[in-house]
């Protein structure tokens, strides 16, 4: 599996952020992109002898955002930043996932417009997952949405439930709402 990492986002990137990739593709044997800028992510890289044997890639993005950053601002200014440019390369299928520690709100608007949301769907939520005595539990909307219609819950429903059938392979998984 190719996982593209966002090495620019997050406290002390690209530092922390190359040493959990690293750590990921050591562990679970996937290949790891980072996109951001190279000269930097290269520098961390020079660290770990190994990254070149992990199948670590580096794919150069001239933009950094910020983490005080408008995600209406940096969709317009900032198109050639390591979340768009990570997004694209998953949804060109050359990787299989995204994951950034940067700006949530500019991570959800370049994915509603670079990976476009299922048909249906109105807006993206955050899911994360909660450990419960049977496995685990999906959560959505978890931070992104503050003020949610009743038929954007019922999207976030849909949302969980394929989640959790596809991701977890549950057969008939139920679907709740909690306030």
């Amino acid at each position: 599996m190719k996982i593209v990492v966002d090495a620019m986002g997050g406290d002390h990137a690209p530092g922390a952020i190359v040493e959990g990739a690293m750590m990921a593709a050591r562990e679970y044997g996937v290949q790891i992109i980072l996109t951001g800028l190279s000269r930097l992510i290269n520098a961390e890289l020079s660290k770990y002898s190994d990254w070149k044997e992990h199948q670590v890639v580096v794919v150069h993005a001239e933009d950094v955002i910020e983490m005080h950053e408008s995600p209406s601002k940096v969709l317009r200014s900032k198109k050639k930043s390591s979340i768009k440019i990570g997004l694209e390369l998953v949804k060109s299928g050359q990787a299989s996932a995204f994951v950034s520690a940067g700006n949530t709100g500019a991570v959800l608007a370049f994915a509603t417009f670079t990976l476009r949301p299922l048909k249906g769907v109105d807006r993206p939520a955050i899911a994360i997952q909660l450990p419960t005595l049977k496995g685990h539990s999906i959560l959505l909307d978890a931070g992104a949405n503050v003020d949610c219609k009743s038929s954007q819950l019922f999207q976030f429903g849909i949302m969980g439930h394929s989640f959790a059938k596809y991701i977890h392979g549950k057969i008939a998984p139920g679907v709740g709402l909690l306030s």
